[in-house]
């Protein structure tokens, strides 16, 4: 059941078999939810359910009934005696295992356990030496100072900007501030979702480092296993590399289309996502024009791993995450390119890690003296390489920009970026010498709590600063 993408595609059939205005924790529990998976809802002042680690709200919308984000309809089954036992989805019937849920998806339900002191009471601290890589600093010493430190974590505990897990700012080659909340700490790897097509980039370049791959120019057809492929034409053997990279491969695949065959809730129901995503149509010539499609993704993973003759997490350990002293104990990626995969195929990494990626890219590649992934390659993934949802788009890197109020008015800034889902970002800004690095559980919203951040706290603080020096 691939639902962590949207809890929207959930559909419940009620069976009404109570009037009586039903508590809320009647509902708390964990249930069945196929293939050996399991789904939480979890009550603590809020509602909500929470699948592969994700947290996703619901509301009451009447008895034995709630909403979930997508706006659909969750009812749910009783005995006759009143107690839930589960719930049906197009006709399948999910047990009500246990009224147990897990500490961890409690946790989602506060950004500090109660009883640990008001938001108020917050100070900044130094973040720790982890002798892990990343020097430390205190934020003092910095552009930002230990006032906006204490403003951002507040707001955070206050509830202003939900479901923040983590946040990490690093400056002048330093980590300033380091805080985690939700139950998340600095041990504690989280889903990156769709920030996970940065690392599979970096990896495209490290595969042309070593000569496994001729270029970002490399036909893709050719460097696949398959026979053939539908939908004939000529211009899918024009596909490269770099197309797939910059989201312009001229396929029919869009994720923000409900209706192009490739958008990603089909492609990922498909037992070889690979062959599904070449076997599309063309509606483009491949370079001329960029849409959001994940499918790509899939088929440049692949492609690295026939050139390289690895599995592409072992690859990523060996050459990537190996020299930037990642363990292989302290990350996860299920790289199963088929519909049995629950995980589609996202990496799991600690927030410190994620900024380690980050500081590679803002170094161009030198990672503590050692040239790890090419200059040229960091270079031409930055950018811009196509245009994507009317966004400058890279290689799998996203070119955002956030308009800053200042008191003399907006004031545009540029970014690089690797995003996912749910708030997962890597912020650089080379013109301030910064990083940020987000983790959150703001999934299938229109909100996004780390933009925010950055637009009205972190960025005016940067612009103050460069201007008083100025």
């Amino acid at each position: 059941m691939k639902c962590w993408l949207a809890l929207g595609l959930l559909t419940f059939a009620v069976s009404a078999q109570t009037t009586r205005a039903p508590a809320l924790s009647d509902y708390a529990g964990t249930y069945s939810y196929g293939a050996g998976q399991t789904i939480e809802i979890v009550w603590s002042d809020e509602l909500f359910a929470v699948l592969d680690g994700a947290k996703y709200r619901l509301t009451p919308a009447g008895p034995d009934v709630v909403t979930n984000p997508g706006g659909q309809k969750i009812p749910f089954r009783r005995d006759a005696g009143g107690k839930v036992t589960g719930f049906e989805e197009a006709g399948e019937f999910h047990a009500r295992l246990s009224a147990a849920v897990t500490k961890q998806s409690i946790a989602l339900a506060h950004p500090r356990a109660p009883g640990r002191g008001s938001p108020a009471d917050y100070r900044y601290r130094q973040p720790a030496d982890a002798r892990d890589g990343i020097a430390v600093g205190n934020i003092s010493e910095s552009a930002l100072g230990v006032g906006t430190a204490n403003t951002i974590v507040r707001a955070i505990l206050e509830g202003t900007y939900k479901d923040v897990h983590s946040i990490l700012l690093y400056q002048h080659g330093r980590l300033v501030l380091e805080e985690y909340f939700y139950g998340y700490s600095a041990a504690r790897q989280h889903q990156l979702r769709s920030a996970t097509k940065s690392v599979v980039s970096a990896l495209a370049g490290l595969a042309i480092d070593r000569g496994a791959l001729s270029g970002a120019d490399q036909p893709v057809l050719p460097a696949m296993n398959y026979s053939g492929y539908a939908n004939s034409d000529r211009r899918k053997s024009a596909i490269t590399l770099g197309n797939l990279l910059s989201m312009s491969s001229g396929l029919d695949c869009n994720d923000h289309s409900s209706t192009s065959a490739g958008r990603e809730t089909l492609i990922y129901d498909s037992p070889d996502w690979v062959k599904t995503t070449l076997d599309l149509p063309m509606i483009e010539s491949p370079g001329r024009r960029g849409y959001y499609c994940s499918g790509g993704v899939a088929v440049v993973g692949r492609m690295i791993e026939n050139a390289v003759h690895m599995k592409l997490p072992d690859f990523a350990q060996a050459n990537l995450f190996g020299p930037l002293g990642i363990p292989r104990r302290n990350w996860f990626w299920n790289y199963d390119l088929t519909s049995a995969n629950k995980e589609f195929s996202q990496i799991h990494l600690r927030p410190r890690d994620m900024l380690k990626l980050g500081i590679l890219y803002a170094n161009k590649g030198v990672w503590q003296g050692r040239q790890v992934l090419g200059s040229s390659w960091i270079q031409a993934s930055l950018s811009e390489q196509s245009r994507v949802d009317d966004t400058s788009y890279g290689y799998f890197w996203w070119r955002p920009w956030i308009n800053v109020p200042m008191p003399d008015g907006q004031q545009r800034v540029d970014m690089i970026a690797a995003q996912g889902n749910g708030g997962q970002k890597i912020y650089i800004l080379p013109q301030y010498d910064f990083i940020a690095v987000f983790t959150g559980g703001d999934y299938n919203s229109d909100g996004a709590p780390p933009n925010r951040i950055m637009s009205r706290i972190i960025l005016p603080a940067l612009i103050a600063a460069r201007k008083s020096v100025n």
